[in-house]
C-alpha cells in the first residue's frame, strides 16, 4: 500500500489515552486520568438539543455557526472576556480541539517552529507535527513556580519561529497566570512579531484567581482565542467550541471552515445556545464541587506528606511522585493502574518537565479521590 506523508511519523501519540484505554480493559479502575466533568448537563441545555431535533433542524448552517449563537457569544466576550470583536471574528468549531488545531492551520507552513508550554496540553505539541511544523517547548518548572522564563524564551526565538501557545487557566498544572505576566508574553510576541494562541478552555474554574483573556490586552490584533463548551457546560461529547479571530480574516475563514467541517451540526448549535445565555447556576455548582474536592485532596496529600501545585485553576491537581517513579513516570502510571486499579496521567505526556509528576482530575467523587490517593506511596519521612 501507498505510505502516509513523511511527517505523520513524528506525530506522538497521547500518554493519557494510553492509560485511559489500558484503564478500560481493567475491572474496578478508579479514572482520575481524563479530564471528563463528573457533574449532569443542565437540564435547559439537554431541553434545547431535544427540541432542534423534534423540529428537524437538521439542515447546514453558516460555516461560522448560527447567527443567534454568534452573536450571544459576541456578547458573552464583551460581558465576561472584555474582547469586543464583531461576529466575523467568532468561528464555532467542533470543540476547542478544532479551533486549536484551525488556528496552527492558518499560521504554520512546514518547516516553522510554535513555541509551546511545557508541562502542556498533549494536542499543542500534537497538532504543531500534523502540520509538519516544529514544537518547541518552553519549561514552566517547580523552581520558577510554573511561570514562564523569559530569558529562555528569548533564547528559543529562531528566524523560523512564528508563533507562541499560551494556556491560562492550564490544563495540566492549574496555574493562572496574571495580568502582568500575560502583558510580558504578549510584549515578547510583538517584539519578535509572532502569533499567539490563547487556549482560555477553563476560563470559568479559577479559584482566588482572576482570569484575563490574552486577547483583552492585545492592540495589534495578533491573539486567536481559543474557547470551549465542552468542560464548563459538562458538554465535552457535544463537541462545540469556537475560534476567536483577529480582524479581517472572514473570507479565509469561510474557506477553511468549509474544507475542514462545514459547519457544526446544527442541533449540538443550539444546545451550545441554551448554554451560553441560559442560567449559569449550574456553572457555579460545578466550580463549588471542584473547589471542594481541591480542598479535600489537598488535606488528604499534607496529611501523608506528598508535594504537589496548589492550582488556581481548572480541575486538575499536579502532584509530584518523584520519589517512586524512578525517572520513567509514563512506565510507573502504567504500573500503578494494573496493581492499584488507579488511572493517573503521567506528566511526561504534556512534555519533558512533567518528568517524575502526575495529573490527577478532581472532577470526581470524594470516595474515588481518597481511593487514588491513598494509594500513591508517600515519600520516606526522615527522622
Amino acid at each position: 500500500m501507498p505510505s502516509l506523508a513523511p511527517h505523520m511519523t513524528s506525530v506522538p501519540a497521547s500518554g493519557i489515552r494510553r492509560v485511559f484505554e489500558m484503564a478500560m480493559r481493567l475491572d474496578d479502575v478508579t479514572f482520575l486520568c481524563v479530564g471528563e466533568p463528573d457533574v449532569p448537563v443542565a437540564r435547559h441545555i439537554i431541553d434545547a438539543a431535544r427540541r432542534a431535533w423534534a423540529d428537524d433542524r437538521t439542515g447546514y448552517t453558516p460555516n461560522g455557526g448560527i447567527l443567534p449563537l454568534r452573536e450571544a457569544l459576541v456578547h458573552k466576550l464583551a460581558r465576561e472576556n472584555d474582547v469586543h470583536v464583531d461576529v466575523e471574528q467568532v468561528w464555532v468549531t467542533v470543540g476547542a480541539t478544532q479551533a486549536l488545531h484551525q488556528a496552527m492551520g492558518l499560521l504554520l507552513a512546514a518547516g516553522d517552529e510554535i513555541l509551546v508550554p511545557d508541562p502542556g496540553y498533549t494536542t499543542f505539541t500534537m497538532n504543531a507535527h500534523m502540520m509538519d511544523a516544529r514544537p518547541v517547548p518552553y519549561a514552566l518548572s517547580p523552581s520558577r513556580g510554573f511561570q514562564p522564563d523569559f530569558d529562555e524564551l528569548e533564547n528559543l526565538v529562531t528566524d523560523r519561529t512564528r508563533a507562541l501557545v499560551v494556556n491560562s487557566p492550564s490544563n495540566p498544572l492549574g496555574s493562572v497566570f496574571s495580568e502582568e505576566v500575560l502583558r510580558d508574553l504578549l510584549a515578547f510576541a510583538k517584539r519578535h512579531d509572532l502569533w499567539v494562541i490563547s487556549d482560555e478552555v477553563y476560563e470559568y474554574f479559577t479559584y482566588g484567581a482572576a482570569h484575563t483573556s490574552l486577547a483583552s490586552l492585545d492592540d495589534d490584533d495578533r491573539v486567536f482565542s481559543v474557547f470551549s463548551l465542552s468542560k464548563t457546560y459538562a458538554m465535552t461529547g457535544v463537541r462545540v467550541g469556537y475560534l476567536v479571530v483577529p480582524r479581517g480574516l472572514a473570507e479565509t475563514m469561510r474557506t477553511v471552515q468549509e474544507a475542514q467541517i462545514s459547519c457544526v451540526a446544527e442541533p449540538d448549535q443550539y444546545a451550545a445556545l441554551a448554554a451560553v445565555v441560559g442560567d449559569h447556576q449550574p456553572v457555579a455548582d460545578a466550580r463549588a464541587h471542584y473547589q471542594e474536592n481541591l480542598e479535600f485532596a489537598i488535606a488528604l496529600l499534607d496529611e501523608r506528606g506528598l508535594s504537589y501545585l496548589e492550582p488556581e485553576g481548572a480541575f486538575y491537581l499536579w502532584i509530584d511522585v518523584s520519589h517512586v517513579s524512578r525517572g520513567d513516570v509514563a512506565r510507573w502510571a502504567e504500573d500503578f493502574l494494573v496493581e492499584k486499579r488507579v488511572a493517573v496521567a503521567p506528566g511526561s505526556a504534556f512534555g519533558r518537565t512533567g518528568e517524575g509528576w502526575i495529573r490527577v482530575c478532581l472532577a470526581a467523587t470524594e470516595e474515588s479521590l481518597r481511593k487514588g490517593l491513598t494509594a500513591i506511596p508517600a515519600p520516606v519521612r526522615s527522622e
